[in-house]
């Protein structure tokens, strides 16, 4: 599964990030993304409401049901092991953090999860992929910007990064061409004007524009 996860997540280059919506509207929002090209999604934890968590979990689990295969779902900003187990349980196969917890992404990776977790200086970055991480993500990306990941990778250019945060198809070649292996991304791709409106082809051609714009 680990080896999996990296190597489609090498491959498609993009990991579309959801938060904040039920079940039923992430199941939908993964079909939309499937579409549009992206087989990978990062459904989030809210830490500030652990009474949702559950419906996190819901989420990973459908998507899974769903689209077996085609989409590949996970956990974003996992920072427990209840919350790893949560993931693990429903099904998700990779996990993404906000920070660097080496015991966790160890954990991760002994249950044959793939770990991605956020790294912002070398060091966190080394500490995590010395910890078995798949990939860095680098976050937050946009605020830093494709000349920070150029100085990150020079001394640094056997780990893979992933460029998070303010990505997005206007700027995510130039990460890509910075030496990112992917980005995640939220933005239009959980526009919630559209989502409203039910206009789920427009959120596949957003999908399908950031796809091809990482295609370098």
């Amino acid at each position: 599964m680990k080896a999996e996860i990296e190597a489609i997540t090498r491959e498609s280059k993009v990991v579309a990030i959801v938060r904040g919506f039920p079940a039923e509207i992430c199941v939908r929002l993964a079909d939309a993304y499937r579409r549009g090209g992206i087989r990978l999604v990062e459904v989030t934890f809210n830490q500030r409401k652990p009474e949702t968590w559950k419906d996190t979990a819901a989420a990973i689990k459908e998507i899974r049901g769903e689209f077996a295969g085609e989409v590949r779902a996970g956990a974003g900003t996992v920072l427990t092991y209840d919350q790893l187990s949560m993931c693990e349980d429903a099904g998700g196969e990779y996990i993404v953090t906000p920070n660097v917890k080496p015991t966790l992404i160890r954990s991760a990776v002994e249950r044959g999860l793939a770990a991605m977790p956020g790294a912002l200086t070398p060091s966190e970055a080394v500490d995590a992929w010395e910890a078995g991480a798949s990939f860095i993500k680098l976050f937050p990306a946009g605020s830093l910007g494709p000349g920070y990941v150029k100085a990150v990778r020079a001394p640094l250019s056997h780990i893979p990064f992933l460029a998070v945060g303010g990505v997005s198809a206007a700027n995510a070649a130039e990460f890509m061409r910075a030496g990112c292996v992917g980005v995640g991304v939220g933005g239009n791709l959980t526009n919630k004007e559209w989502i409203a409106e039910g206009a789920w082809d427009r959120i596949s051609e957003a999908a399908k524009e950031l796809v091809e714009s990482v295609q370098i």
